[in-house]
This record gives structure tokens, C-alpha cells and sequence, in this order.
């Protein structure tokens, strides 16, 4: 079992899709499907109230149904990359980790932040909605000191803080489950509804992995989680120039032309470095690299296998 538990893919409760879509996006998604004839008059109004009446959208999902989204995809992830079996390095990710959380805009979630290890060479660092944050052995070697490796994580936290992984759901999937709320059938809470709501879940879930593991997230998204990086290295004492430091030796990776892992998913390090760079530029002070960190930081990574 990992250090998450048992990360079987649990469902959301039934009203949960309710928040996973906002008003306008429901209402019109309603609207194309009584124009095409899909569904009726009277089911586009049930629709348009049932989505109305929760006030959906994506700031009003609760902590708990975050999670719960989370630590699904999470078990998605697991599925795809194992666990690195290391309880000293473990530890140490989830020290540096907490200790960014604890400076970051969101220090306090439904379950806590979870940080772990997965036992590939492949250089990536992927979070899940909820606080679920991972980090390759192959990414840990790129990194020289601890800056380096506080900026990847500060980065990942900064998509959780902001939802990121929230964002990448499909409103397509919720207007589908919609349709299903929406019904006097669905009311029954017979056997085809739920089945298409379940598929609907699972899809939504399958819109999260593939934006972190296939696609990546909205350039946008990246440049947003670079500036919190910056921010909340500099809360918690680390010199922000980790960030740009892992960037330029990103730039210089023979393996960028695998285009596999964060090279696949994440935007050009040059367009970024350039821009974290501005970023650092306009603060007034930052700290300054510390030794002790180092020498912890090739304490704990001098195991890794």
C-alpha cells in the first residue's frame, strides 16, 4: 500500500457533479441540446434550474469533493508509475514540501498535502486536485541543490492552490450528467442513469490524467504556478533562482528531444526561464542560497537508485 492508502477509485457523491460545471456553461449546453431536438423543453428548463439551484461552479466544489476527484486521479497515476520504495527520501520530499505549503496561499486543505516519489526515470512532477503532488527519480537527479528542488515543488503546490487540475474537467461531461439530473427519470435513480453518470465521473477523471501525464496543462496555468513558485520559495526563505537555475538545466537536457514526461508537457523552459526571471527582477529582496541545504539536499538524494 502506498503512503496514500488504499487509492481505489472512489466516487463522488451523486450531487457532486452538480459543482463541477458552471451556470452559464450547463445553460448553454442545454440550450444546444433542446435545439437539436435531444432532449425537451421542459428538460432543458429542469436543467438550467437544477444547475442554477446549486449555484455550479468550479470555486464552489467543496474541499471533500476535491479530494475525493483527487485521490482518484491519483490512483490513475499510480497506475501508470509506481511508487519509489525509499521511506528516507520520502520523508525528506514531504519536509520540503510541507514546509512550502505552510508559506503557499492555500496552507490548509480537506486532507492535507500528500508528496511522493514515483520510481521512473522519466523527468516529470505531476499534481492532482485535492493536494496530491508527485515527483520523479528522474527529475530528482536533474536537480543540484535543495533550491532546485523546493521551486519544482512550490510549482506543483501553485496548481493546487490555484485548481489547475480542476480546470482541465471536460464541461462536456458535466452537461451529460446534467442531462441525467435533469430528467423525472433520473430522479428514480435508475440503473442506465447512474451508469451514465458513472461514465461521466470517469471521464471526468480521465480529462484530469490526461492533462497532467499526455497533454499538459494551459500555458497560461504554467506561467501562473511559475509566479507562486517564486512567491512562496521567498516566503520560506529559498533563493528564487532555483527556478531558473532547473530551467537552464532543463534547456540543456539531451533528453528534451524525447519529448516525453515534462518536456512533453510543459511549455518551452527558455519562454518560461525569460519570464521568471522578469518576475524575480521586480522583487525588492531575496534570499540568499544557504549551504546547510545543500549538504542536506546530497544527504538524502545520495541513496537514490
Amino acid at each position: 500500500m502506498s503512503r496514500f492508502g488504499r487509492m481505489a477509485l472512489v466516487p463522488v457523491a451523486f450531487p457532486a457533479f452538480l459543482f463541477l460545471a458552471s451556470c452559464a456553461a450547463v445553460q448553454s449546453g442545454a440550450d444546444i441540446l433542446a435545439g437539436t431536438g435531444q432532449i425537451s423543453e421542459s428538460d432543458r428548463q429542469a436543467i438550467v434550474k437544477t444547475s442554477g439551484a446549486v449555484s455550479a461552479t468550479f470555486s464552489q466544489i467543496t474541499e471533500e469533493q476535491e479530494y475525493y476527484i483527487g485521490r482518484s486521479v491519483a490512483a490513475l497515476i499510480l497506475a501508470q508509475y509506481p511508487a519509489y520504495d525509499n521511506a528516507a527520501l520520502n520523508t525528506y520530499i514531504n519536509t520540503l514540501g510541507q514546509a512550502i505549503v505552510y508559506s503557499s496561499d492555500r496552507p490548509e486543505i480537506y486532507a492535507g498535502y500528500h508528496f511522493l516519489v514515483l520510481d521512473t526515470e522519466e523527468v516529470n512532477a505531476l499534481s492532482a486536485p485535492g493536494g496530491f503532488i508527485f515527483i520523479s527519480k528522474g527529475l530528482i537527479r536533474r536537480c543540484k541543490n535543495e533550491e532546485m528542488l523546493a521551486s519544482i515543488l512550490a510549482h506543483e503546490v501553485g496548481h493546487v492552490c490555484s485548481k489547475h487540475g480542476l480546470q482541465a474537467i471536460k464541461k462536456s461531461r458535466l452537461v451529460d450528467a446534467f442531462r441525467v439530473i435533469g430528467t423525472e427519470a433520473a430522479r428514480r435513480y435508475g440503473s442506465e442513469e447512474l451508469a451514465q453518470l458513472t461514465t461521466a465521473f470517469e471521464g471526468a477523471l480521465g480529462d484530469v490524467v490526461e492533462t497532467l501525464v499526455v497533454r499538459g496543462y494551459d500555458r497560461k496555468y504554467e506561467h501562473e504556478a511559475d509566479d507562486l513558485a517564486v512567491k512562496f520559495d521567498v516566503a520560506v526563505g529559498y533563493a528564487p533562482k532555483g527556478l531558473t537555475d532547473f530551467l537552464q538545466t532543463m534547456i540543456g537536457d539531451s533528453t528534451t528531444a524525447s519529448g516525453k514526461g515534462w518536456f512533453k508537457t510543459h511549455p518551452s523552459a527558455e519562454q518560461r526561464m525569460e519570464k521568471v526571471k522578469g518576475k524575480i527582477a521586480a522583487l525588492s529582496s531575496v534570499p540568499a542560497e544557504a549551504s546547510v541545504r545543500t549538504k542536506r539536499f546530497e544527504q538524502s538524494v545520495a541513496k537514490l537508485k
